[in-house]
Protein backbone atom coordinates (compact mmCIF):
# COMPACT_ATOMS: atom_id res chain seq x y z
CA UNK A 1 0.00 0.00 0.00
CA UNK A 2 1.04 3.31 -0.91
CA UNK A 3 0.56 5.96 1.82
CA UNK A 4 1.12 9.68 1.12
CA UNK A 5 2.14 11.65 4.31
CA UNK A 6 2.25 15.17 5.08
CA UNK A 7 3.29 17.37 8.35
CA UNK A 8 3.95 20.76 9.83
CA UNK A 9 6.85 21.85 11.63
CA UNK A 10 5.11 21.12 15.17
CA UNK A 11 5.29 17.54 13.76
CA UNK A 12 7.95 16.69 12.22
CA UNK A 13 9.33 14.67 14.51
CA UNK A 14 6.08 12.72 14.71
CA UNK A 15 6.25 12.07 11.35
CA UNK A 16 9.18 11.09 10.55
CA UNK A 17 9.31 8.39 13.16
CA UNK A 18 5.80 7.06 11.59
CA UNK A 19 7.27 7.10 7.78
CA UNK A 20 10.36 4.76 9.59
CA UNK A 21 7.85 2.96 11.25
CA UNK A 22 5.51 2.16 7.88
CA UNK A 23 8.69 1.81 5.85
CA UNK A 24 9.53 -0.96 8.04
CA UNK A 25 6.20 -2.72 7.42
CA UNK A 26 6.97 -2.57 4.23
CA UNK A 27 4.46 0.39 2.93
CA UNK A 28 5.32 2.71 0.20
CA UNK A 29 5.74 5.88 1.38
CA UNK A 30 5.61 8.80 -0.23
CA UNK A 31 6.49 12.54 1.60
CA UNK A 32 5.08 15.53 0.64
CA UNK A 33 6.98 17.52 3.70
CA UNK A 34 7.78 19.28 5.65
CA UNK A 35 11.26 18.57 5.33
CA UNK A 36 12.97 20.29 8.69
CA UNK A 37 11.46 21.50 12.05
CA UNK A 38 11.58 25.15 10.47
CA UNK A 39 8.54 27.04 10.27
CA UNK A 40 6.33 26.51 7.52
CA UNK A 41 2.64 26.57 7.03
CA UNK A 42 0.68 23.43 7.06
CA UNK A 43 -1.67 23.94 4.19
CA UNK A 44 1.16 23.82 1.85
CA UNK A 45 2.20 20.22 2.59
CA UNK A 46 -1.35 18.79 3.74
CA UNK A 47 -3.13 19.97 0.46
CA UNK A 48 -0.46 18.12 -1.34
CA UNK A 49 -0.75 14.50 0.63
CA UNK A 50 -4.50 14.70 0.21
CA UNK A 51 -4.25 15.43 -3.55
CA UNK A 52 -2.26 12.38 -3.94
CA UNK A 53 -4.78 10.36 -2.37
CA UNK A 54 -7.72 11.95 -4.46
CA UNK A 55 -5.79 11.72 -7.71
CA UNK A 56 -5.20 7.63 -6.96
CA UNK A 57 -1.34 8.80 -6.72
CA UNK A 58 -1.25 6.81 -3.20
CA UNK A 59 -4.00 4.32 -1.34
CA UNK A 60 -4.40 6.47 1.84
CA UNK A 61 -2.81 9.36 3.53
CA UNK A 62 -1.51 10.22 7.04
CA UNK A 63 -1.70 14.32 7.74
CA UNK A 64 -0.18 15.90 11.21
CA UNK A 65 0.17 19.36 13.22
CA UNK A 66 0.30 20.33 16.36
CA UNK A 67 -3.10 19.53 17.28
CA UNK A 68 -4.24 17.52 14.07
CA UNK A 69 -7.14 20.16 13.50
CA UNK A 70 -5.79 22.53 10.85
CA UNK A 71 -4.33 19.66 8.14
CA UNK A 72 -7.56 17.84 8.79
CA UNK A 73 -9.33 21.44 7.49
CA UNK A 74 -7.29 21.66 4.80
CA UNK A 75 -7.35 17.68 3.70
CA UNK A 76 -11.39 18.00 3.59
CA UNK A 77 -11.47 20.36 1.57
CA UNK A 78 -9.75 18.37 -1.24
CA UNK A 79 -12.64 16.87 -3.22
CA UNK A 80 -12.76 12.89 -2.65
CA UNK A 81 -10.77 13.17 0.57
CA UNK A 82 -12.64 12.02 3.84
CA UNK A 83 -10.10 12.92 6.61
CA UNK A 84 -10.94 12.12 10.06
CA UNK A 85 -9.02 13.70 13.05
CA UNK A 86 -8.52 11.10 15.65
CA UNK A 87 -6.96 11.00 19.17
CA UNK A 88 -7.52 7.24 20.21
CA UNK A 89 -7.42 3.85 18.87
CA UNK A 90 -11.74 3.46 18.84
CA UNK A 91 -11.81 6.62 16.47
CA UNK A 92 -9.29 5.49 14.33
CA UNK A 93 -11.44 1.79 13.61
CA UNK A 94 -14.37 3.31 13.52
CA UNK A 95 -13.53 6.59 10.61
CA UNK A 96 -12.32 3.25 8.45
CA UNK A 97 -15.06 0.63 9.25
CA UNK A 98 -18.10 3.70 9.06
CA UNK A 99 -16.80 6.03 7.33
CA UNK A 100 -14.10 4.77 4.31
CA UNK A 101 -12.23 7.39 5.63
CA UNK A 102 -8.96 7.91 3.65
CA UNK A 103 -6.81 10.19 5.29
CA UNK A 104 -5.96 9.97 8.83
CA UNK A 105 -4.90 13.54 10.95
CA UNK A 106 -3.47 13.53 14.08
CA UNK A 107 -2.04 15.80 16.49
CA UNK A 108 1.78 15.64 17.54
CA UNK A 109 0.70 17.18 20.59
CA UNK A 110 -2.13 15.25 21.40
CA UNK A 111 -0.94 11.69 20.75
CA UNK A 112 2.24 9.54 22.09
CA UNK A 113 4.29 8.00 19.21
CA UNK A 114 2.92 4.81 20.76
CA UNK A 115 -0.46 5.54 20.12
CA UNK A 116 0.41 7.04 16.86
CA UNK A 117 1.31 3.97 16.01
CA UNK A 118 -2.09 1.84 16.53
CA UNK A 119 -3.62 4.40 14.93
CA UNK A 120 -1.67 4.09 11.63
CA UNK A 121 -1.85 0.27 11.60
CA UNK A 122 -5.77 0.43 12.51
CA UNK A 123 -6.54 2.82 10.01
CA UNK A 124 -3.82 1.15 7.13
CA UNK A 125 -5.49 -2.41 8.35
CA UNK A 126 -9.12 -1.89 8.59
CA UNK A 127 -11.12 -2.64 6.06
CA UNK A 128 -14.66 -0.53 4.70
CA UNK A 129 -17.28 -2.77 6.39
CA UNK A 130 -19.37 -2.54 3.20
CA UNK A 131 -22.70 -2.40 5.15
CA UNK A 132 -25.59 -0.95 2.93
CA UNK A 133 -26.43 1.90 5.66
CA UNK A 134 -22.34 2.97 5.69
CA UNK A 135 -22.24 2.93 1.73
CA UNK A 136 -25.25 4.81 1.50
CA UNK A 137 -23.82 7.38 3.87
CA UNK A 138 -20.25 7.68 2.33
CA UNK A 139 -21.98 8.34 -0.98
CA UNK A 140 -24.17 11.42 0.65
CA UNK A 141 -20.66 12.56 2.05
CA UNK A 142 -19.15 12.40 -2.10
CA UNK A 143 -22.86 14.06 -2.84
Amino acid sequence: MKVSMACDHGAYDLKETLKAYLTGKGYEIVDEGCYSKESCDYPDFAKKAAEDVASGKTDRGIVLCTTGIGVSIVANKVKGVRCALCHNENTATMTRLHNNSNVLAMGAGEVSEDLAKKMADIFLETEFSNEDRHIRRVNKIEG
